[in-house]
């Protein structure tokens, strides 16, 4: 049954900026999905991840003291972690937990929730954060072969030893999650990181070949409505990647059905990308994690994989708006758990919003000076988190009312695109047109008055807009103007009936602030570095 709005506030709002209270003995995390729109919920309410990672050697006790500030300045109220394989298992059967007893404890009094990452078989392709008693042992825990015969360093999914030893610590794990956090702390957890073979499409190892002479799986036959056929019959040119996309799958599939078993949480996978606007060949790019030609393969052989999350490390508009409408599928939740951390990527974050995405993580948020490319680090890391702590104090307070109406109701966002060129929004029974290079003062279509100035970092605005009602919406921004219209033909024009600035409290009551009107209103509604949060009705007189 559809809940009202004023339901939906009195049971979402009453929580802090940093997610809400962790509550004991809440309903586990989930993912749920309806007619094509997803949600991931946390206390058993719907809940936007405004994420934050941190870079792969922070996840150690000694490193802790130079995260928990990055994230608190950041505002994040997720943090992902890797948890590696190597660490908890150095020797088999023996394990060790005591650093992510530890994570557990600081998450909670910082008040923030976790995604582990395990970093198990797969960790960007290969197998470097596997204990050394597996990567050493190539005998027992197969490496690909590629078409020449030369080992990669990417394990094999095809070998059960390699899934057994895998599964047994992964299982290991979740049992002691199930004990040790009853808060659900943890709320979702990623199955191996970037999987995928670089330099070869698929093994080639005698076992590989046999299983590729043979018939296709009967799964998969069936999502692509065959009902028999070898691998190359029913793939052809794309027998290869998808026959080594199909063990993977499977070989993530069986580790989070195990892991499931123990604690259901929400599980995924994240993908390191291939160019989506031109063709590449599989060898280009790690061939067999689920990238975007191969989505339906991973569909069919991970059933217990809750989302299919992209690493966007693109920072041109086209490309991650291209990134961004392959992995929002009706079938797969949209959720970008990884992006890079520079200036260009933190506007996405309205896209992300605006296309009901469930969680958006920049990489490397710490203040350990282990990022990829050290020389790259503004000379204040602060003044690398800036962007995305801008963007996270504007939509903090209103995180759980979005979350909920983008399951519920309709949402839109957009972001400043690398031209600066206006972005026009479909409302239905109204238009919107958001600029990004207007001042607070004149009118859209005065060509006499000079633009205002881009950013010399790069773009960096946004907008936010949810339906309330027929006529209301909620709207945010950065950086941006917003003009409403009605639709062409229609005989009408559009006006602002009124828009007040305020806030939610925490019993989900609308608190008003003031009522915006002349000059902030006269040139559309106009947002700067200030955060503001705006309700907006809208009306209409005769257009003649």
């Amino acid at each position: 049954m559809k809940k009202t709005l004023a339901g939906l506030l009195l049971s979402t709002l009453a929580w802090s900026a940093q997610g809400g209270d962790i509550v004991l003995d809440a309903p586990l995390p989930q993912i749920v999905h309806k007619d094509g729109r997803h949600a991931l919920l946390v206390d058993g309410k719907p809940f936007f991840m405004l994420g934050a990672q941190v870079n792969n050697s922070s996840a150690w006790p000694a490193q802790m003291p130079l995260v928990w500030p990055a994230i608190d300045r950041l505002g994040a109220n997720t943090l992902e972690v890797p948890i590696a394989w190597e660490q908890i298992e150095t020797k088999p059967g023996t394990f060790d937990f005591s650093y992510l007893d530890l994570l557990l404890a600081q998450a909670r009094t910082h008040g923030v929730r976790l995604v582990l990452l395990w970093f198990g078989a797969w960790k960007n392709n290969g197998p470097s954060y596997t204990p050394a008693w597996v990567k050493l042992d190539n005998a027992r825990y197969p490496r690909v072969v590629d078409a020449k015969g030369e080992l990669r360093d990417s394990l094999s999914p095809i070998f059960p030893t390699t899934l057994d030893a895998d599964r047994t610590a992964f299982v290991a794990l979740m049992r002691h999650i199930r004990e040790k956090d009853p808060q659900h702390t943890v709320i979702m957890v990623q199955i191996e990181n970037e999987t995928g073979t670089y330099g070869s499409a698929r093994d080639h190892s005698p076992e590989a070949n046999k299983l590729f002479a043979g018939p296709v799986p009967a799964p998969l036959l069936k999502a692509r409505g065959r009902t028999g056929g070898t691998w190359a019959e029913v793939f052809g040119k794309e027998a290869d990647e998808a026959f080594h996309a199909w063990y993977i799958a499977r070989f993530a599939d069986e580790v989070a059905a195990a892991g499931k078993a123990e604690l259901d949480l929400p599980m995924y996978v994240n993908v390191a990308l291939r160019d989506p606007l031109k063709q590449q060949e599989p060898t280009s790019y790690s061939a067999g994690g689920p990238t975007d030609n191969v989505i339906d393969v991973w569909k069919a052989g991970a059933p217990h994989i809750d989302a299919i999350g992209p690493d966007i490390y693109f920072p041109e508009t086209p490309k991650y708006h291209a990134v961004l409408k392959l992995y929002d599928r009706p079938d797969n939740p949209l959720f970008v758990p990884e992006t890079g951390h520079t200036f260009a990527y933190a506007r996405y974050l309205f896209d992300v919003m605006g296309r009901r995405g469930i969680g958006f993580s920049p990489f490397g948020v710490d203040f350990t000076k282990e990022a990829n490319d050290p020389d790259k680090i503004p000379a204040s890391a602060w003044d690398m988190l800036e962007p995305f702590a801008s963007n996270y104090r504007l939509v903090a307070p209103i995180m759980r009312l979005w979350a909920r109406q983008a399951f519920e109701g309709n949402v839109w966002g957009a972001s400043e695109p690398d031209d600066r060129k206006p972005v026009d929004l479909d409302l239905g029974n109204w238009k919107a047109r958001v600029h990004y290079d207007k001042g607070t003062f004149g009118a859209s279509d005065w060509t006499w008055m000079k633009p205002r100035p881009a950013n010399p970092q790069g773009p960096e605005g946004g907008v936010l807009v949810a339906a309330l009602g027929p006529d209301e919406y909620l709207v945010t921004g950065r950086m941006a103007r917003i003009d409403f219209t009605a639709p062409e033909g229609s005989g009408k024009r559009a006006i602002l009936a009124r828009v007040e600035e305020g806030r939610y409290d925490d019993g989900g009551n609308w608190v008003l602030h003031h009522v915006w009107n002349g000059d902030q209103t006269d040139y559309g509604l106009n947002f700067t570095t200030v955060p503001r949060v705006l309700k907006v009705k809208l009306g209409s007189y005769p257009a003649r």
